[in-house]
């Protein structure tokens, strides 16, 4: 199978991604829930999934997106014994409005008789906490212990935080630069007047449900670079041409979603409500291909980041 496709675990995580990305595969070597409805995931994940009558496309769309997830309500009222508390668990959005999740055993929690669903839509959340418990309303709920599990920031790291500052060229602020200009990259991991500095992640790069697949498929793409500098006693750094370059590819084929995320509940794929606007924010026709384009690159572009001078 070749360096790159060295083993049956490469098989089967590279099948995945080309069918959640859209692709046509000869077999579904995964064959779990992912793949199942990789068909609703174009709202969430860009593909190259570009009917030409995209009227009938979205009408089609539609109706597979109200089957799932009447099928997901349905099993909602199957489990969970309690009428009411069964209601309240339903989801009433469109699939790709969040990330699906699976489970062959939340849902019968409920059933248990020390659980009990606490609905705080209409106090916002808890109201205030007592030595005995939690209030939420009018009501006191008594815990022997209490489990904080308040989320995490998605995708901000230390380096985007400011936690971790960077300086580039003439002592240039990474988060100055974006601020004033945006995010400019080659490939979403590398930016001109920033020298060696390698980032990853989804921006001006491709995603997906596996994340730690593409990490890893930066994480090799960043080590072939390190150790092409290291060999010419060079440094990484884009030209600005090659960023215009790359930022063209982003913007020539970015899909419009806008109007899908609008109409979906609050969450951070919209902003929490605060809206999603169609900008070229991702590489528009999906992961997988955009690994093959990063192979393709590694073998014939490599050379054009290269610059042979001090960094800074």
């Amino acid at each position: 199978m070749g360096a790159d496709h060295d083993g049956w675990a490469r098989e089967r995580r590279d099948n995945f991604l080309r069918i959640v990305s859209g692709e046509t595969v000869e077999h579904d070597l995964v064959a779990d829930r992912w793949t199942e409805t990789a068909g609703l995931l174009e709202k969430l994940l860009p593909s190259f999934r570009r009917p030409a009558d995209r009227q009938a496309y979205e009408a089609a769309y539609e109706v597979a997106d109200a089957r799932k997830m009447n099928e997901v309500r349905a099993r909602v009222e199957r489990i969970v014994a309690d009428a009411d508390t069964a209601e309240k668990l339903k989801p009433w959005y469109r699939y790709a409005c969040k990330r699906p999740t699976f489970s062959d055993t939340y849902l019968q929690a409920f059933n248990r008789d020390n659980v009990t669903l606490v609905d705080t839509a209409d106090t916002h959340g808890i109201e205030r906490m007592t030595e005995h418990g939690v209030v939420v309303g009018d009501t006191e709920y008594a815990l022997d212990c209490l489990v904080f599990a308040t989320g995490f920031s998605v995708g901000v790291s230390g380096v985007h935080s400011g936690k971790l500052p960077v300086r580039g060229r003439d002592g240039v602020h990474l988060l100055d630069a974006l601020k004033r200009r945006g995010p400019r990259s080659l490939h979403g991991l590398t930016s001109n007047g920033f020298p060696n500095l390698i980032q990853l992640g989804a921006t001006q790069s491709a995603s997906s449900v596996n994340f730690t697949h593409v990490l890893d498929e930066h994480a090799v793409h960043a080590a072939a670079l390190v150790a092409a500098a290291e060999a010419r006693g060079a440094v990484i750094e884009p030209s600005r041409e090659a960023e215009d370059a790359w930022l063209a590819v982003l913007a020539e084929g970015a899909p419009d979603h806008e109007w899908f995320h609008a109409e979906c509940t609050p969450g951070y794929y919209n902003g929490e409500g605060r809206g999603r606007p169609n900008a070229p924010i991702a590489y528009p026709h999906g992961a997988a291909a955009f690994h093959d384009l990063l192979r393709r690159w590694r073998e014939t572009s490599m050379s054009d980041v290269l610059r042979t001078e001090r960094p800074c």
